[in-house]
């Protein structure tokens, strides 16, 4: 009697890649294998860099906390202006040198800071790009309420949790009416955005010049960071600003400081239920839709279609799914970011492009970022 099972009626007979899979994988997965394949030179090296990348992925959880220990101590911002010894550094973190040396070793094997031959110990280059991209902090304090909420990833899957942290710190997210918003309610989060909105702006607008345009109409615009940036880099732009009435009101204050209040108007409502202003020729949704179910996205997409005219461009930029060489920061980092804000799914270009046409967009394409672990672009033409 034979012991492999016969393809059914109903099952496909599996192809060779996935025999090619299958028995990769059952190799692989033998300790006499592994063993053999660690000592044998020509898969040495693969061997211990596969041992090495899922070590990484077992103790990713510990090395975010070393990170985040090291913002919360402002280690970084204290290592600027050059290297310090481990008695200096314990006196101005306010731990003792036991400690000290136990965050620096921590650092210093994630790049995040580098050990002098002398004992004094200065900024890696991670922990110096740290410094170069303040918006980055903000979102490592953020992450507090993300490990909460998946303390129990299984019962985050199974929908278990009614409510999370997450969820209530983003206003509109699982709401009927998030134009009911009070500026309590959505304080924490536009500063939030508007923080780490420097991560994105200048790579959107390097990406999509936008001299050829006459108005930009900036949907979901939060406290107006990108309309900022846009109109620093162009003078002659008119803008629309489309948000929660309480947050309209907070971008208000904003753009007055900035000298910007009589170029910009105001559409406070519901993208998903009021009408767009009509008259920009440019709209952008920056990170936006990845935040909504697809329901809420194919009616944010036919708003904005509606409010453009003919030959109008939509900019729809945020983080993808299948981002080249970033595709772990889409559906592993994002799919469950948006599982426990409870809203949203990353979605790949090919998805959104799909979601564009059927909102009634002629075409679309992807428009090249220097980051598209940060951010990718879709321009989308009426």
């Amino acid at each position: 009697m034979s012991l492999v099972a016969e393809p059914s009626a109903t099952q496909p007979r599996p192809s060779w890649r996935e025999r090619w899979l299958n028995f990769r994988n059952r190799l692989i997965a033998k300790p006499s294998f592994q063993h053999w394949a660690a000592g044998f030179p020509l898969t040495r090296g693969v061997a211990r860099r596969q041992a090495s990348a899922l070590f990484d992925v077992v103790a990713g959880f510990v090395y975010s906390q070393i990170l985040a220990a090291a913002v919360e101590l402002d280690l970084f911002r204290t290592l600027e202006a050059g290297p310090l010894s481990v008695e200096a550094l314990s006196s101005r973190l306010k731990l003792n040198q036991a400690a000290t040396m136990k965050l620096l070793k921590g650092c210093t094997a994630l790049d995040l800071t580098q050990a002098l031959p002398d004992g004094r110990f200065g900024l890696g280059q991670l922990g110096a790009a740290m410094l170069g991209n303040p918006a980055i902090e903000p979102m490592i304090r953020h992450h507090a309420m993300l490990y909460a909420d998946l303390a129990d990833p299984v019962a985050l899957l199974k929908g278990a949790p009614r409510s999370t942290a997450l969820k209530d710190f983003w206003a509109y997210a699982g709401e009927a009416s998030p134009e009911r918003a009070d500026d309590g309610a959505v304080a924490a989060y536009s500063r939030l955005m508007a923080a780490t909105q420097t991560l994105v702006a200048q790579e959107i607008l390097d990406a999509w010049p936008l001299a050829g345009h006459r108005h930009l109409m900036d949907i979901g615009g939060g406290e107006g960071a990108f309309i900022r940036a846009a109109a620093a880099r162009y003078g002659h732009l008119q803008f629309t600003l489309a948000d929660l009435p309480a947050v309209t009101a907070r971008a208000s204050a904003a753009l007055r400081t900035a000298g910007l209040e009589a170029r910009v108007r105001l559409a406070p409502g519901s993208f998903l239920t009021d009408p767009l202003p009509a008259g920009a020729d440019v709209a952008t949704l920056v990170r936006v839709l990845h935040d909504h179910d697809d329901g809420a996205a194919a009616a944010i997409l036919k708003a904005a279609r509606a409010a453009l005219g003919p030959g109008g461009v939509l900019l729809v930029a945020e983080p993808m799914s299948e981002a080249p060489g970033a595709k772990r920061m889409g559906d592993a980092y994002f799919g469950f970011y948006l599982a426990a804000m409870g809203s949203g799914r990353p979605r790949s270009p090919n998805e959104i492009r799909e979601m564009l046409s059927v909102a009634g967009f002629s075409s679309s394409r992807v428009v090249r970022t220097r980051q598209p672990l940060l951010v990718q672009v879709i321009a989308a033409r009426v």
